[in-house]
């Protein structure tokens, strides 16, 4: 397992995103804190929920579900981008078999926990953008669990930026291979909306913006074809609230670690988020590609 895998690459001359450092400001704020927030496989990231779940039950079975939409029991390779806490790498090479398993994340603090907690040879995790990194050999399968939201600004060309994303796990990807994407995405809500007004924006996730579906699919095109496609958000409503339910429940061993302002940020955090969810202001895709090898139009697309 390694810290970092830049020293082998050379940085794309144009970043798009957030930043490391905004990352870090949301995500670095402490493994203590946030670890009041999740479920003990540390996922924080929309869970899929059936009748009867605990938030523990219903993370795991999120994380199932992604290996099985990539075919990715038994694969040689699989690459998570934008890794977390290191639960799916943990949960491909102990329950499905996975040969190695790489992570990609620009949280140190994520980084930390992964090394500390899952000191494992099949699992290497590098603190590096999905724009700079170069495999040393191409992957079976990709999983990607709420990290695309932070993949372009509101001021940068999206469209633009996601079609380098889709680009890039092109060249990640074996021939035949599949990416499995989950990500928040705008629903009802207004193109000309500026969403860096809202709260969200400004105080908790800086220099990120959601996506639209007809924005992921049109990067996508004549590079992955859409196999399957849900719509989940009445579980991102579940989790909203499971988080916000733990912290609650761990408020007062939260404000030994970070001050009342954090708190209470991530409170309104987990409230107007469940909120919007539950309306469709803003929704949970899942999206299955397949990567596409054959038949290409032209040496472009669009």
């Amino acid at each position: 397992m390694e810290k970092t895998h830049a020293d082998n690459n050379t940085a794309s001359t144009e970043q798009y995103g957030a930043s490391h450092e905004s990352i870090q400001y949301h995500y670095d704020i402490g493994n203590e804190f946030l670890s009041l927030v999740q479920e003990d496989g540390r996922n924080y990231s929309c869970a899929m929920w059936k009748d009867g779940d605990t938030h523990e039950t219903a993370q795991i079975r999120k994380l199932d579900y992604h290996v099985e939409q990539i075919r990715g029991t038994n694969a040689k390779r699989i690459l998570d981008i934008g890794c977390g806490w290191g639960g799916l790498l943990h949960r491909l090479t102990s329950e499905h078999n996975v040969q190695k398993a790489v992570g990609l994340t620009l949280s140190k603090e994520q980084i930390k926990f992964i090394q500390q907690n899952y000191g494992n040879p099949k699992i290497d995790v590098y603190l590096e953008n999905w724009q700079d990194y170069v495999p040393e050999e191409r992957f079976d399968g990709i999983i990607s669990l709420g990290a695309f939201e932070h993949f372009a600004k509101i001021e940068e060309d999206k469209v633009e930026a996601y079609q380098k994303f889709f680009e890039k796990c092109h060249s990640f990807l074996k021939p035949g291979g599949r990416l499995s994407l989950q990500t928040m995405g705008y629903g009802d809500v207004p193109r000309e909306r500026k969403h860096k007004d809202l709260f969200i924006a400004k105080e908790v996730f800086p220099e990120s913006d959601l996506p639209r579906l007809a924005d992921i699919c049109y990067a996508s095109e004549m590079l992955f074809e859409v196999e399957y496609l849900r719509n989940d958000r009445l579980d991102y409503v579940k989790t909203m609230r499971a988080w916000f339910e733990n912290l609650r429940r761990n408020r007062d061993k939260a404000l030994k670690i970070v001050s009342q302002e954090v708190v209470e940020r991530y409170e309104r955090l987990y409230r107007t988020m469940s909120f919007s969810f539950d309306l469709g202001a803003f929704v949970l895709y899942r999206i299955t590609f397949k990567r596409i090898d054959q038949n290409r139009i032209g040496d472009g697309h669009h």
